[in-house]
């Protein structure tokens, strides 16, 4: 069918045969009206023969079934008679009435016919039309539920290429191959290899799952279908196995072609669990599609390439090679895939000359290229809110901490006390990182609220780690405890806040999992105590294998051990460092904002290089100040903060 079509000609249907309804509807009137045509006024007969004898009747027409007439006033009227009235035709002749017989009507067959069977014609006329309006719209109406709502991607706008994907590099590779067997069969059947069945792509969500399956439609040039596992499944049993067959019975008409499942495991999920009806259907549906994709009848040219984030709820028939002959994994990108993703991102982006892909990929760990997309978005609309014709680095940086943890939160009132608190509080856990030769550099530290959180220090890794050596849990434990022992010290023991609740939750769950699962305990030794319990990608909680209570007891001593020692770690670096701890409080207190590389400075000369604005009050590190530089100002003078309640 071509989809040039004017669009009109289904309103032009639907017009003509209501049309053809209304009129249909107006010949009935006229029809039943034709049938009590006015004859006058009816009238009892006992009247019509009083009338007659009193000589007020001038004219009589005289019927099987009727007799009409006129009075002398030229008043019509009508009536019915008796049968075997013999006397009617004597009492009208004595009476001089005028006195003429009608012949009876032949009845029109035809016309009868249609006049009683019009009615029934016109509501299954009515009905039919419905119906035909309801299986418009691939099977979107009552009786197209068995249709497949598969669409064909043919469009040439928005199209996507392999170029627009960038970091998951092996994922891309394993989908090439397919689209040049798809161009050019022969290179691989001269050897014997067939064409993948099928194709899973696994990945957690924003990996660009969707994306790598779009990117496939505009390479291969060949016909794409695009549907949803939940698009199959409905509330009556056998629907979703229609809906299988009709979609496969589409992709065999245009055969080469790809067939794109997402979101798979709606319908692919371990058959034989649970109870009901749904799940019967759904059952049903997989079955279906088991059969379609390798069953006795072979669909040749047919690829499936399906997506999910679930592939431990996947049924093992569906997993099969034969069915999906491959399994792709699209993982989360490392730092070289940050940057590459950053660079497809930004090339749409106005960019500034100090702006690092490199370093904001090294600030985005555990970033998916949603989650990139997300960020560069962010950074544009934050330069044209402060408008900016460029979007600069500082952008960026304040895109990410507004990603991370949210929006700045500088409407917040807090007391000076309180501020302060947050100061030594950060300034705690950044004098422990640096005099940890093991925890990773600092790249920024804020006293700004943002979201839940009333400052932060953040630290960047050089590179992506896939694992953790011991002398770095301690470091970040160490790390962890530095702002609760900063309180303790500057504050005194009743001062203390809840502000390191979750410096505390993170310490108490790596020690646990350095007790538990990874065996750094020398008491316990390189064993398992706790089983992860899977969830969602393997991110599930855990619980305790079964265990005495001696050994429970000496597990919770040496997750206790572990985070006390890293308490007095901590205490240690801060008593021996308190001058410069004073230090970079205050310069928290007065800039709000300090880049690690400003904060290396401090700890090592006392000063801060920092432009500055030509006139009006001093602006925090989050503000944009002028290109002016001044002199290195050393900050606190010689004499030491004097610290609250001591």
């Amino acid at each position: 069918m071509n989809d040039d079509q004017p669009q009109g000609n289904p309103w032009i249907k639907s017009l003509l045969v209501w049309g053809g309804i209304f009129l249909a509807l107006l010949l009935v009137v006229s029809m039943f009206g034709a049938r009590t045509d006015a004859t006058g006024t009816p009238i009892r007969y006992s009247d019509f023969r009083a009338r007659v004898a009193e000589g007020a009747v001038r004219s009589v027409d005289i019927s099987s079934d009727k007799i009409t007439g006129v009075l002398k006033n030229d008043q019509q009227f009508s009536t019915i008679p008796i049968p075997g009235d013999g006397d009617l035709t004597k009492l009208l002749l004595d009476n001089s009435v005028q006195v003429s017989g009608k012949a009876p009507e032949e009845p029109n067959l035809l016309l009868y016919v249609l006049a009683n069977s019009l009615p029934f014609l016109l509501i299954l006329g009515v009905a039919f039309f419905a119906l035909r309006q309801v299986q418009k719209g691939g099977g979107s109406g009552a009786m197209g539920f068995g249709k497949s709502k598969a669409k064909m991607l043919t469009e040439k706008q928005g199209r996507v290429t392999f170029n627009d994907v960038a970091g998951i590099d092996e994922a891309r590779e394993e989908l090439e191959e397919i689209v040049e067997f798809l161009r050019d069969p022969t290179r691989f059947s001269k050897l014997g290899g067939q064409i993948p069945k099928g194709a899973l792509l696994v990945g957690s969500p924003g990996t660009g799952k969707t994306l790598l399956a779009r990117a496939i439609a505009g390479e291969a040039g060949v016909p794409f279908f695009t549907i949803s596992g939940s698009d199959f499944v409905e509330m009556f049993v056998g629907v979703g196995a229609s809906r299988v067959r009709d979609m496969f019975e589409q992709a065999k008409k245009n055969a080469p072609c790809i067939v794109f499942i997402d979101e798979i495991d709606a319908v692919g999920r371990h058959r034989g669990h649970g109870l009901g009806n749904s799940n019967d259907e759904r059952e049903q549906t997989l079955n279906q599609l088991l059969v379609e994709m390798d069953g006795f009848e072979a669909n040749e040219g047919i690829i499936i390439i399906a997506a999910t984030n679930r592939p431990d709820v996947l049924d093992p028939a569906l997993l099969r090679p034969g069915r999906f002959d491959r399994q792709v994994v699209v993982p989360i990108p490392d730092i070289e895939g940050r940057e590459k993703i950053l660079a497809v991102h930004m090339k749409k982006v106005p960019l500034a000359p100090d702006v690092n892909p490199r370093t904001i990929a090294r600030g985005t760990p555990g970033f998916s290229g949603a989650d990139l997309a997300n960020l560069v978005n962010e950074a544009a609309l934050l330069a044209a809110r402060r408008n900016k014709r460029l979007v600069a680095m500082q952008e960026f940086e304040d895109a990410k901490d507004k990603v991370m943890m949210g929006a700045e939160r500088r409407s917040m009132v807090m007391t000076e006390d309180e501020k302060k608190m947050t100061a030594y509080h950060e300034a705690g856990h950044a004098i422990v990182s640096v005099h940890e030769p093991a925890s990773d550099p600092i790249h920024k530290a804020t006293i700004i609220p943002r979201g839940r959180a009333l400052g932060m220090v953040m630290r960047l890794p050089e590179r992506d780690s896939y694992s953790y050596h011991r002398d770095k849990m301690h470091a970040n434990l160490s790390v962890s405890m530095g702002g609760r022992v900063a309180e303790e010290i500057i504050f005194g023991y009743d001062k203390v806040s809840s502000g390191a609740s979750s410096d505390i939750q993170y310490a108490t769950s790596l020690a646990r999992n350095m007790v538990t699962k990874w065996g750094m305990s020398d008491k316990l030794g390189p064993l398992q105590y706790e089983e992860s319990q899977e969830g969602y990608l393997g991110m599930g909680g855990s619980h305790r294998t079964m265990m005495s209570d001696e050994t429970n007891k000496l597990i919770d001593s040496e997750i206790r051990g572990l985070v006390d020692g890293a308490h007095a770690r901590a205490s240690d670096i801060l008593k021996t460092n308190e001058q410069k701890l004073h230090l970079l409080a205050q310069a928290l207190l007065e800039y709000e904002t300090l880049t690690g590389d400003e904060i290396k400075a401090l700890l090592e000369d006392g000063r801060i290089e920092r432009p500055e604005a030509p006139s009006g009050p001093a602006r925090p590190a989050t503000s944009q100040g002028s290109a002016v530089p001044r002199a290195g100002r050393r900050i606190g003078g010689s004499a030491a903060v004097q610290p609250l309640g001591t």
